[in-house]
């Protein structure tokens, strides 16, 4: 176990079975060790995330999401530009200096709808990362023009039997092209998969690791599964959020300057949950600033954390918690390779 650890600190490279190794491990010194390296790369700082959660409408049929679009329990609803507007005019003045659009694949919201409002978020100088799912080379094109910087689109899982049989009517190779177009445009590019999906592997977490690592993503996002019971996994039980740690701590490893946040999911599986996460290899936190009314129907998983705190009480909320363990918030933009 040292002898792997400490090849992975030095190197930032293991092989598919040495990965498997430390998946099966208690994760102890896999955690301590993945914190020293994110001290080494990525310093103290903690960069916050400012989330916008603008519409929940989704056309996609993802077995594993809350908002799918055969969930007609879901209270549909879209925040206006003018709403949008006004969180980012919030996330400025509390110290955000990034601010993240995430959506369902709502086609209300056209390339050329998409562009005006990127233009306007752009005014607040402020880093702007997308998560609204798959478009076509040509949009993403048009986002980075208008001034999108970085753009987040998880993989889930690279077991292509497993992504196609959990995403009715999409394309695991259409997901794959998306990646390596926001690549080729220059957007810093974030992935990530969920861990402990129905007939997931330790094999093949370990193959979404190396292909983080083969991407060269700049950022990595680890989600727990946590079954919602209004989709066809809803009696799927699971505790994964030691698994979901550990695929973390490797990731840092292998990918040591990159962003990683200590996900909303992780702490609604275990309290302090973003606490751990931050001591064994984050460097990043995503607050909600999406008002309180609206963020209760954004449900992709039950247990939600923080869904009744005002925006102004979840960033008083989380800067507390991040300088309890000696962290400071970063006041950069915080991109992979430090630029403001």
């Amino acid at each position: 176990m040292l002898n792997l650890l400490h090849k992975a600190k030095l190197f930032h490279n293991l092989t598919k079975d040495e990965i498997i190794e430390l998946l099966n491990s208690n994760g102890l010194e896999l955690f301590s060790c993945a914190d020293n390296v994110r001290k080494e790369y990525k310093g103290n700082s903690v960069h916050l995330r400012g989330l916008i959660e603008f519409s929940n409408v989704c056309n996609c049929h993802c077995f594993y999401c809350g908002i799918r679009c055969d969930n007609k329990k879901v209270e549909r609803y879209r925040l206006s530009e003018t709403q949008i507007l006004n969180c980012v005019k919030f996330a400025q003045s509390s110290g955000y200096r990034t601010v993240v659009l995430q959506s369902g694949e709502d086609n209300f919201w056209s390339c050329e709808k998409l562009c005006n409002l990127i233009k306007k978020i752009k005014e607040y100088d402020v880093a702007l990362t997308l998560s609204i799912g798959e478009r076509t080379f040509e949009e993403y094109k048009e986002f980075k023009k208008f001034g999108a910087d970085r753009y987040l689109i998880r993989i889930e899982t690279t077991d292509e039997n497993l992504y196609n049989r959990l995403h009715p009517g999409m394309s695991f190779q259409n997901r794959l092209r998306c990646l390596i177009n926001l690549k080729e445009l220059g957007y810093e590019t974030g992935t990530g998969c969920l861990v402990g999906l129905p007939e997931q592997t330790i094999e093949s977490l370990a193959d979404d690791i190396l292909f983080f690592r083969n991407l060269n993503a700049d950022m990595v996002g680890i989600g727990p599964f946590i079954p919602h019971p209004q989709t066809p996994l809803a009696e799927y039980k699971n505790d994964n959020f030691d698994l979901a740690l550990k695929v973390m701590s490797i990731t840092r490893l292998l990918l040591p300057d990159i962003n990683i946040p200590a996900t909303t999911a992780m702490e609604s599986l275990k309290p302090n949950g973003r606490i751990i996460a931050l001591n064994s290899g984050a460097n990043v936190v995503m607050p909600n600033l999406t008002e309180v009314n609206y963020r209760k129907k954004y449900e992709l998983y039950p247990g939600k954390i923080c869904i009744n705190d005002s925006p102004s009480d979840c960033v008083k909320c989380i800067k507390n918690k991040i300088e309890s363990i000696g962290r400071s918030v970063s006041l950069s933009k915080g991109y992979r390779t430090d630029k403001n």
